[in-house]
């Protein structure tokens, strides 16, 4: 292809690109103890391949220019990997669209004209820090909690050193996707942590090297999930509906059948 016919191609491209023009009412405030509400902003000329965070640059580059506060929201990958995107979009964590981060949502989701409001997670055990910025810290305290191995250091091993069935090994990666995004944590009207402890407790529970801290890994995860405010589980299943890697609600029945049976055995000691 020739240079001309090539400028030729991107010019109809650019040409076809949609551009939409839209309402956004966003939740500012100020910090933990501000009361909080939300703020009408207009948004135009956004390219429907826009990502949604994209989106939201281009608004706070306009409101940079009006010597207005930017909304502060979380990000880091933006590729659907580390959860820091966390936005109630629609009332949906991370929007319309199932098995994806708000990071990973496109505007071509939505139509010219619409009206898109946006949240932080409402949930007690997520204070709002700024704006769609919310206090993640419980889950690394409820990670901390159990959320590990005891194993011999040393030289690397084998990968096929400790045999692992290969259907025990697909159900520990299923619970390992967890990014700790809290979708699940937003989703559920209680507020409850149970599918994320359930993914950590599961992903270790499974696997030969998580035996020693098997009784006491679901204990202690569990009582930390309750001490941070977290609500209990009434199996509505909007917890995995939204989780944007899938996780299964079989994980929180392993997680049951591993509490109870840790409880039983130390009481029985």
């Amino acid at each position: 292809m020739s240079d001309e016919l090539f400028f030729q191609f991107i010019a109809k491209k650019l040409i076809t690109i949609k551009k939409m023009n839209l309402t956004l009412k966003v939740w500012r405030q100020k910090n933990v103890n501000d009361k909080g509400g939300f703020q009408t902003y207009q948004v135009s000329d956004i390219s429907e391949d826009m990502s949604f965070l994209e989106m939201f640059d281009v608004l706070n580059e306009d409101l940079a220019r009006k010597g207005e506060d930017p909304i502060h929201f979380d990000h880091d990958c933006r590729e659907g990997i580390c959860g820091m995107c966390s936005m109630y979009i629609n009332g949906r964590p991370h929007g319309p669209k199932q098995k994806i981060t708000t990071c990973q949502l496109h505007m071509r989701s939505f139509k010219d004209g619409d009206t898109i409001t946006v949240e932080p997670w409402r949930a007690g055990a997520f204070p709002v820090i700024k704006d769609l910025v919310v206090d993640r810290s419980a889950f690394d305290r409820i990670i901390q909690a159990g959320g590990y191995v005891n194993v011999n250091t040393g030289g690397t091993p084998d990968a096929n050193e400790i045999p692992i069935p290969k259907t025990v090994a697909d159900e520990a990666m299923d619970a390992a996707t967890c990014i700790g995004c809290g979708a699940c944590v937003a989703a559920c009207k209680n507020a409850s942590a149970m599918l994320f402890v359930a993914a950590k407790v599961s992903q270790l529970a499974l696997l030969p090297q998580g035996q020693v801290e098997r009784k006491t890994r679901a204990e202690n995860m569990v009582a930390q999930m309750d001490a941070e405010g977290f609500g209990a589980c009434t199996n509505t299943g909007a917890c995995s509906a939204e989780c944007p890697k899938g996780i299964s609600l079989t994980t929180i029945a392993r997680l049951n059948r591993e509490y109870f049976s840790a409880k039983a055995s130390s009481e029985n000691v």
